[in-house]
């Protein structure tokens, strides 16, 4: 099929492990271009453009209570969380397949993390209003996410005109690293504390899929903290 001989002809252990595993213990992220190739690409893209367009995308939400703040004033995205197995998610899911495909070949070789699972893919767009989201941190509460993974869809882009540049402060280095979100660009940053970024503000329509990778003893554990919250917060109170 020649819709798929780029992506057949992707050296994917020599990226994983050339690349990819190296540049995240040296330096805490890596970016790579033409991942899919214009042809799947575009039916990423136009899959995505489809959920925009049929009202699909919602207001991304914030973490915890932020009294007296405009939301969109933190974060601007519309987003929509799918599995990619959803009717008219054929191609996103395909691109799941491989981007899992590149993170089982690192698994093992990134430090301590012990990688087994993944969040859902969220499909984000900036409206294009000069909306972006301030500097933060995936995972700043040991939630168990332990690398980002994001993949732009944005043609003909150009970050002097039309923003929408991830900025990324990595812990302790004297630098910043400015990803444009350009077309067929994949992206992974660790999740925690090692990586501050923001979105600047976009001044022209911005989609992006990023999917979170969790490291399995982090992520046991969080999810044993929330059980035994929920639990406490149901117990009767006899003090009363």
């Amino acid at each position: 099929m020649p819709l798929l001989q780029h992506v057949m002809q992707l050296d994917l252990e020599k990226l994983a492990l050339q690349h990819i595993v190296p540049s995240l213990l040296e330096r805490g992220f890596f970016y790579l271009d033409n991942f899919l190739g214009d042809l799947v690409g575009q039916c990423v893209l136009d899959q995505v453009k489809e959920m925009h367009a049929s009202g699909l995308l919602h207001d991304g939400q914030l973490a915890g209570r932020r009294t007296g703040v405009c939301r969109r004033h933190i974060r601007g995205d519309k987003i929509a969380w799918v599995s990619g197995v959803e009717k008219g998610c054929e191609a996103i899911n395909f691109l799941l397949s491989l981007i899992d495909r590149l993170v089982i070949l690192c698994v093992g070789r990134l430090g301590k993390h012990d990688i087994k699972e993944r969040s859902k893919a969220m499909v984000a767009c900036y409206p294009g209003n000069g909306t972006g989201y301030v500097k933060h941190v995936d995972n700043p509460n040991a939630d168990g996410r332990c690398v980002t993974c994001i993949y732009y869809l944005n043609k003909n882009w150009n970050a002097k005109e039309h923003g929408g540049v991830l900025r990324i402060f990595p812990e302790g280095k004297s630098y910043i690293a400015d990803v444009e979100p350009i077309f067929d660009r994949l992206l992974f940053f660790w999740s925690d504390r090692r990586n501050p970024h923001e979105v600047q503000p976009s001044y022209s329509t911005r989609y992006a899929i990023t999917v979170w990778y969790f490291d399995a003893e982090e992520r046991a554990e969080a999810k044993k903290k929330f059980r035994d919250l929920t639990a406490s917060s149901q117990e009767p109170n006899l003090t009363a």
